[in-house]
């Protein structure tokens, strides 16, 4: 090599290490990542958790979508099927009842005693008027009480035979019932006027 080719590759050697300690300063080395690389990658992970989260609750929201749906035709099905067992108590209870009528139409056929006939009905009556009372069934009282819409079925309006029964029943056509705390059927009735 010539003297000459000696200096030039010297100045590309120096400006070599010149460029190297004049590099951008936020620039680091090839190695290492630069801060907006990391924030990237930040930002990614975060994306990722939120995602996961989002997944998550989906898949919870769908489950208990389901288990409600589930739930509801279940407590559907049991309502239905208590409804029809729940009148089978009541039809058991009226069964002994039956059999006293047809006991009673058995002996009135060859019966003479008008007597004992009328006192094996009120049997049977009074034991049905236990049954309901058990029940929760109960008459209401309507015979020359005040008139209330309410309470009465006004079938028709009379004179009242005295003056203290007008706007009172003076007949009760037909009984009214209550069931517990609730009227069942409204007594049919007759109004002084």
């Amino acid at each position: 090599m010539t003297d000459q080719s000696k200096p030039a590759m010297e100045d590309k050697k120096v400006k070599a290490k010149k460029k190297k300690k004049t590099a951008h300063p936020l620039k680091k080395k090839t190695g290492e990542k630069t801060r907006a690389e990391k924030k990237t990658k930040k930002a990614e992970k975060i994306k990722e958790s939120y995602e996961e989260k989002i997944a998550e609750l989906q898949d919870k929201y769908i489950r208990l979508s389901a288990d409600f749906d589930n739930y509801r035709k279940r407590t559907l099905k049991e309502k239905i099927e208590l409804t029809k067992s729940a009148n089978a108590d009541i039809l058991l209870n009226l069964l002994p009842i039956m059999d006293d009528f047809e006991r009673a139409l058995i002996s009135m056929e060859g019966a003479k005693d008008c007597k004992a006939m009328k006192e094996g009905i009120d049997l049977i009556y009074n034991k049905f008027t236990e049954f309901l009372k058990f029940s929760g069934v109960k008459e209401i009282d309507a015979m020359h009480e005040e008139f209330d819409t309410d309470l009465h079925e006004a079938v028709t309006k009379i004179p009242a035979p005295k003056k203290k029964l007008k706007g009172k029943v003076l007949e009760v056509i037909q009984k009214g019932y209550w069931l517990n705390e609730k009227i069942i059927r409204y007594p049919k009735v007759v109004i002084g006027e």
